[in-house]
């Protein structure tokens, strides 16, 4: 047996902020992705996530027990399977911030979800947020918390355009220019990130009125203008905003940097050649980059391997 692929996703903006209402836009990512396998004799990473996926099993037993409404499995199945050697076959890196349990989450709802929504109905903004909620309540297993958005997104494989928590629509983004001089990249901080603790972090700098009126006023803002520039494609002010939105991150989500990027991500608010920003949590994994000009952001970042994600 081999399942269909899922791929990973790119939060391009809306990372912390959409824990807040604000807006969002994430898009598939189509370089890295894994699908469901079933294999007598495991070994290795292989053997390592069958044993994961049971763990997972008696968390979506419970789950379903809690809010039998909201989605049932077909356990019979799953844990047949699980037995004849299921495993989640990914080369999506995990602790990357590029939705490796997303998909695997995505996997499983489809495989084995009762009475599932699928992708090619009529996905009304209803049913969207029916997903969500499902996806949301089985990655809390990965992640403690979640907004669900990860699997949606690769369970959809369409970019998504996050309204408010109960607004979320799929989009058209703008098409590539593949000749285009802007781009948005990716570097590898060499880090694993671990989303829990950074939550963490956020949830208790929540408490203090300060931060909460920067995410307001600044942070949000930011975000939500950055949103509506890149859906527009006027890439003009998207440069702008992202400076904007980049020079509050350093300021204000130190934490959520890895420290040897600290004097990175400032070079580049200097010289104008590219803006860092978080990709998912941060902690590690990979970190989001825009250039206005791609071949400069290499010349300055010539330490790094950059991936490009999409260009302007």
């Amino acid at each position: 047996m081999k399942g269909p692929l899922f791929y990973s996703k790119i939060l391009l903006f809306g990372e912390y902020g959409i824990i807040r209402d604000s807006k969002g836009l994430s898009i598939p990512y189509n370089f890295y992705n894994g699908a469901l396998k079933v294999e007598a004799d495991l070994a290795g990473t292989a053997l390592k996530s069958n044993e994961n996926l049971r763990n997972f099993v008696a968390f979506l037993k419970d789950m379903q027990e809690a809010e039998p409404d909201l989605v049932q499995f077909d356990f019979k199945k799953l844990d047949d399977d699980i037995g004849q050697g299921l495993y989640f076959d990914s080369s999506i890196p995990q602790g990357y911030g590029v939705g490796s349990s997303g998909a695997l989450v995505a996997a499983i709802y489809d495989q084995y979800a009762l009475d599932k929504i699928t992708v090619l109905e009529n996905l009304t903004k209803d049913k969207l947020l029916i997903l969500k909620r499902i996806f949301g309540k089985m990655e809390a297993f990965f992640h403690g918390t979640s907004s669900g958005l990860d699997p949606l997104n690769s369970y959809l494989s369409l970019p998504i355009l996050i309204n408010s928590k109960d607004n979320i629509e799929p989009t058209g983004i703008p098409s590539q220019s593949l000749s285009g001089k802007g781009a948005v990249f990716l570097i590898d901080s060499g880090i694993v990130g671990e989303t829990a603790p950074m939550i963490t972090i956020f949830m208790e700098n929540l408490k203090d009125q300060g931060f909460r009126h920067m995410l307001k006023d600044q942070f949000e803002k930011y975000t939500n203008a950055c949103v509506e520039n890149f859906l527009k494609g006027d890439v003009k002010s998207l440069f702008n905003n992202t400076k904007k939105l980049s020079k509050v991150v350093l300021n204000h989500f130190k934490p959520m940097i890895p420290e040897q990027f600290h004097t990175v991500w400032q070079k580049g608010l200097e010289t104008n050649d590219y803006y860092l920003k978080l990709c998912g949590s941060g902690g590690g994994g990979y970190i989001l980059g825009f250039a206005p000009d791609i071949e400069k952001a290499k010349e300055s970042l010539k330490d790094y391997k950059l991936e490009v994600v999409y260009q302007f």
